[in-house]
């Protein structure tokens, strides 16, 4: 892999990720771009004890602009875009419209090719490899910034989802803060530490995925699985065999095999609900450890934690989406209209020939 760093009109950084070493990326952003303004702001709850980020300059970004003006698209002749080179592998870049920026953290763009027309389905196992190399590199530069406790990468795929943008990319949030989400996971991580006497909880969690029924499908590195208590109706949890706390901890061994297994979970997600379906939204979400102090989690420590990619859809079945109504948006509690050992089989049954 070959990085090349180099700067947007507006100052904004951008990285070229090039498969061959002898790669040049040395085209230079013409566009007459002002500096970027940005109003994000974080505060905390203090009654739920969370925070979220105030960013109003966000109403003004780009909304499902026609796919000749794709800003994700290389640039070609008088059509600029985002990325000032003609082509591109994979490229990474600081969010115009971010919702955490400066001392509030940071947002980038990573786009996964630049094929408008693809998704990240239809990469072969070399670019997919060449994101994840990405994903891990951004973990560690963010991980750095004196904002940042925590880097979350994902991807949001589809309109159901609220995609803006139809080009295949996925996000990435720098968080001057350890996410609500991720703190319930290491209290649980403490509590049963404590209770057990030493035990992981991911590793128990794990062990009971293998021996319940509800694997979706297995490499010698990573176990993909539909969990006990599923949220959504269609929900898949990915794990390294090996725990590790982050991207970074990663073997090659499992690098290698992870761009074969998580290939083969997105087009089967693709054929969940038959043939003639739209491709069906999802959301792909890696889960690290933070990077900040965990003194509020007693007796737990980053190496407690296992990295997982949790990947879900909104659609419950054809035609119909799972909305977040009064119990979900209210009171944070998930019904689920399909069983998770029958998503797990309906994903074993769509297997790829």
């Amino acid at each position: 892999m070959k990085k090349t760093s180099t700067r947007l009109a507006d100052g904004r950084e951008l990285i070229y990720y090039d498969q061959r070493d002898d790669s040049v990326r040395d085209a230079v952003d013409r566009r007459p771009l002002d500096p970027t303004v940005t109003t994000s702001e974080v505060r905390r709850d203090p009654l739920l004890g969370d925070s979220i980020a105030v960013a109003s300059h966000r109403q003004g970004r780009i909304y499902h602009p026609p796919a000749d003006e794709c800003p994700l698209c290389p640039s070609q002749g008088d059509r600029l875009s985002e990325i000032p080179d003609s082509s591109y592998d994979a490229v990474v870049f600081e969010n115009r419209f971010p919702s955490l920026a400066g001392d509030s953290g940071r947002c980038e763009v990573v786009c996964f090719t630049s094929d408008h027309n693809a998704s990240f389905a239809d990469l072969t196992e070399e670019q997919a490899r060449l994101v994840l190399d990405a994903w891990t590199d951004r973990t560690s530069e963010l991980s750095h910034l004196p904002s940042v406790e925590q880097v979350f990468c994902f991807e949001n795929r589809g309109a159901e989802i609220g995609v803006t943008l139809g080009h295949p990319h996925g996000q990435i949030y720098a968080y001057p803060f350890t996410t609500p989400r991720t703190a319930l996971m290491l209290r649980s991580v403490a509590a049963h530490k404590e209770a057990t006497g030493g035990e992981n909880l991911f590793d128990a969690v794990l062990e009971r995925e293998l021996a319940d029924g509800r694997v979706v499908l297995e490499g010698e590195h990573w176990v993909a699985f539909v969990p006990y208590a599923a949220h959504w109706p269609y929900e898949v949890h990915l794990y390294p065999r090996r725990r590790v706390p982050d991207l970074l901890a990663l073997d090659e061994e499992a690098r290698t095999e992870f761009p074969q297994v998580y290939l083969e979970l997105l087009r089967r997600f693709d054929r969940i609900f038959g043939e003639g379906e739209p491709p069906t939204p999802y959301i792909s979400a890696w889960h690290q450890a933070p990077f900040g102090a965990l003194e509020e989690f007693e007796g737990v420590n980053r190496d407690d934690f296992a990295l997982h990619l949790e990947l879900f859809t909104v659609r419950r079945t054809s035609g119909k989406l799972k909305f977040l109504a009064g119990s979900e948006s209210g009171m944070n509690v998930f019904i689920n209209d399909v069983p998770p050992e029958f998503a797990a089989q309906r994903l074993r049954e769509v297997a790829s020939s």
